[in-house]
């Protein structure tokens, strides 16, 4: 596999990194959580706390997402509507 970013994929990471996180709102710049890695264009737009954090992230107890009823499909869909709307 190639880990090489296109100039396409820098600008399209760059974008989520913008976007408030897409689970609990909170104003970016967020971090781009890859629902597959390598795949660039599966980027979902996540705060800290809903990203790595231990008890809420998403990379932890996933509480954060647990009360929302949010998986990372739903955060994609969230991302990808903010970026198109």
């Amino acid at each position: 596999m190639n880990n090489k970013l296109t100039a396409k994929e820098r600008v399209h990471l760059a974008r989520v990194k913008e976007l408030p996180c897409s689970v609990c709102d909170a104003e970016g710049p967020s971090e781009a959580h890859h629902i597959k890695q390598g795949l660039q264009y599966t980027a979902v737009a996540l705060c800290v706390e809903c990203h790595r954090s231990s008890f809420s992230g998403w990379h932890g107890q996933k509480r954060a997402w647990a009360i929302r009823k949010m998986d990372e499909l739903d955060a994609l869909n969230v991302t990808i509507r903010r970026m198109l709307g």
